[in-house]
């Protein structure tokens, strides 16, 4: 049987509304509260006391509904690898993406990786360093946040080949890839000799080292 014109849609209606659930307020407040609990937890340095249930008993909330936000110990050390990313990637990204000469945007890169790191971030990537070896979903996903980190490198040095090939006869031609990567390494080996007490003044190091490749290109 053929529809009513009732039945019709109205074709000068407007377009229904999807409706898509949200977490609430409270939810997410309690996410933030278990990822925080989380951190410290894993910024203390026992491995063996990182567990769902500890981490819910310092965020004051049952143990189920820890595992109602995190399925498993792992989701939640996941959570505090993507937590950090505005510590430590985000403003290197930055620093590289603002307006600027190779030269500028490079002493913006020096500038900040020569402040101390706090010892929370400190403590933090030498668990999660940690956590990588011993559980494959973790490595991946701190690999793969360190390669982000790298390409920053590479991008600035890009800003050079940019330059070098808008120049007089096009430049000289400069590898992004292979100079960027040397100094992440570098960078790297500094932060782990400071983690071990070495006292480096790593901006001079990290100026000549950049100043020195790129006049080397």
């Amino acid at each position: 049987m053929a529809a009513s014109a009732n039945d019709s849609p109205d074709p000068s209606a407007p377009p229904a509304r999807t409706v898509r659930p949200r977490a609430s307020a409270k939810g997410e407040q309690t996410r933030a509260r278990l990822i925080a609990a989380a951190r410290t937890l894993l910024a203390g340095g026992l491995a063996e006391r990182f567990t769902t249930r500890n981490v819910a008993a310092l965020c004051g909330v049952s143990h189920g509904m820890c595992h109602y936000h995190f399925q498993d110990r792992t989701d939640l050390v996941l959570a505090v690898v993507t937590d950090i990313r505005p510590e430590w990637i985000l403003p290197l990204e930055e620093a590289v993406a603002a307006p600027g000469s190779f030269a500028e945007r490079a002493e913006r890169v020096v500038e900040l990786l020569s402040r101390p790191e706090g010892a929370e971030l400190s403590h933090l990537h030498s668990a999660l360093h940690w956590h990588a070896l011993n559980d494959e979903r973790v490595r991946e996903s701190l690999e793969a946040e360190y390669r982000r980190w790298r390409r920053c490198f590479v991008a600035l040095f890009q800003v050079l080949a940019d330059e070098r090939a808008a120049g007089p006869a096009g430049g000289r031609a400069v590898d992004p890839l292979a100079l960027g990567e040397a100094v992440a390494a570098a960078v790297d080996g500094l932060a782990a000799a400071e983690s071990l007490g070495s006292e480096v003044d790593s901006g001079p190091v990290l100026r000549t080292l950049v100043r020195t490749l790129a006049a080397g290109a």
